[in-house]
């Protein structure tokens, strides 16, 4: 089942009607030209047929197969085998030679899209009909090992760039009847090639239809990558929480796809979109399934505790240095005072300090040449850490929040919702500077009613497990 719809460039269409290909052959060269110019990497190579028809097949140098149009313009190729053109484009047109790597059409815009894919056009004189042959070459990044979502037990192969071999990792994993392909075209400008993959009779056709309908109804000049197309879709554009699962492990989205769920393919991203998502799915790792279940509980179960921590730790230290000093055991107070004497700031702004110099080296080392980011982010926590406690600038008590704030952050599987984690953080502790633990509370009472309003495709984000027969929005 494969559906094609497409939004064309404005410059390639007119009027959003079909045009008809010149007749002429140097009247519709001269159009080609005009687009994509006489030189640079477009070929416009002239041939002959049998019966004296000019033609000239149109191609782009750095996008297709060179050998493979030599061997078609060759003597010995399929272009002199039908004598004349009528015949040939009969033969091609009756599926006597349904290679599937050639095919005709009577659209100037498919001949447009054709060599902007890099494919080969050939154009004869006389005729409004053009043959279109499968030549695009393009170079690949191979499959690798994942890079975002390692696991030391599970299968080691990632999606990479490519469309066609991000469809048959899946596929490999699904080798019967009932995997389907939906293929569309979005971008004015790009034409972004998309797939949407669903096992039938899994997914349900409410589902389908709504991601049907997103895809469709988007507005845009081009999507470059799997994370534009997030944000176009999403229900809710003001959230810190994903409500569209993303990975890159052709494992995670099998077995999504098994259970229901609708994967979204973007052509020139190794990331792939999954819809719908509930919350307790960004904590499970694709290693939990390759162990026993009370080990996969086990870390399910630590992760949830990690992440309450990186998201609560340094706003309940701050209340309860702040204002609730009743409720720390007397000598871990009588430590916790002795090592803040001389300590020029409060909890809240010693806090935010250290939590603002966190980020910035952590992102400092995601941003810097891999053989020196770790080395520079590392050194600089322990100097920076070392040089503010003996400065007296913080406690060292500080320095130990933040730190395991820090490490619990990094074992969410997925790195969005880590991220919510590290904005809502900065919120929490504003609140616990200013009320204490009635602001945590508070703070915390809106998270869980925002939590709850989400949806994500018509599902409840906070949903167990997505139902059969739920409406989707």
């Amino acid at each position: 089942m494969i559906r094609q719809t497409s939004q064309a460039n404005p410059q390639f269409e007119q009027n959003g009607t079909p045009q008809p290909i010149e007749r002429s052959l140097s009247a519709a060269l001269h159009q080609l030209q005009q687009l994509f110019g006489l030189h640079g990497d477009m070929a416009y190579r002239s041939l002959q047929c049998d019966d004296g028809t000019a033609g000239s097949f149109i191609y782009n140098m750095t996008m297709s197969h060179a050998e493979s149009i030599d061997q078609i313009c060759g003597i010995d190729g399929w272009l002199h085998q039908a004598h004349s053109p009528a015949l040939l484009i009969a033969r091609i047109q009756s599926g006597e030679w349904a290679n599937g790597m050639i095919h005709t059409t009577s659209d100037w815009q498919s001949v447009l899209h054709a060599i902007v894919r890099g494919d080969a056009v050939l154009l004869l004189d006389g005729l409004d009909t053009a043959i279109v042959c499968e030549t695009r070459q393009l170079e690949w990044r191979s499959i690798t090992e994942p890079t975002t979502q390692v696991v030391v037990r599970g299968p080691k192969d990632s999606f990479t760039e490519s469309f066609a071999t991000n469809i048959s990792l899946i596929r490999r994993r699904v080798q019967k009847p009932g995997l389907m392909l939906e293929t569309y075209r979005i971008g004015s400008v790009t034409g972004t090639q998309i797939g949407i993959m669903f096992v039938n009779g899994k997914a349900e056709e409410a589902l389908l239809q709504t991601v049907r309908t997103r895809l469709q109804s988007l507005q845009t000049d081009g999507v470059l990558d799997s994370g534009s197309l997030e944000r176009l879709m999403q229900e809710k554009r003001f959230t810190p929480f994903p409500t569209i699962y993303n990975t890159e492990r052709p494992d995670s989205v099998v077995s999504l796809l098994l259970s229901g769920r609708v994967a979204i393919i973007v052509d020139g991203t190794p990331f792939v979109l999954v819809v719908p998502v509930t919350f307790y799915q960004f904590f499970r790792a694709a290693e939990d399934a390759y162990e026993r279940a009370d080990i996969g509980i086990l870390l399910t179960v630590l992760r949830y505790v990690a992440y309450i921590v990186s998201l609560l730790g340094p706003s309940l230290y701050i209340a309860a240095i702040t204002f609730h000093q009743e409720m720390i055991p007397t000598p871990l107070l009588i430590s916790l005072v002795a090592q803040r004497e001389g300590v020029p700031f409060p909890a809240f702004a010693e806090a935010m300090l250290m939590e603002v110099s966190f980020e910035l080296m952590r992102e400092a080392g995601v941003r810097m040449p891999r053989a020196v980011g770790q080395a520079v982010s590392i050194v600089g926590a322990l100097i920076l850490g070392q040089s503010a406690v003996q400065a007296g600038i913080v406690s060292a008590a500080m320095v130990i929040v933040v730190a395991s704030t820090g490490i619990a952050s990094f074992t969410s599987p997925a790195f969005n919702i880590a991220i919510s984690a590290r904005i809502l953080r900065f919120s929490l502790m504003v609140l616990a500077g200013t009320f204490g633990l009635f602001g945590i509370l508070i703070g915390l009472i809106f998270l869980v009613a925002h939590l709850c309003s989400l949806r994500s495709f018509g599902t409840p984000y906070m949903a167990l497990h997505q139902k059969k027969g739920m409406p989707q929005a």
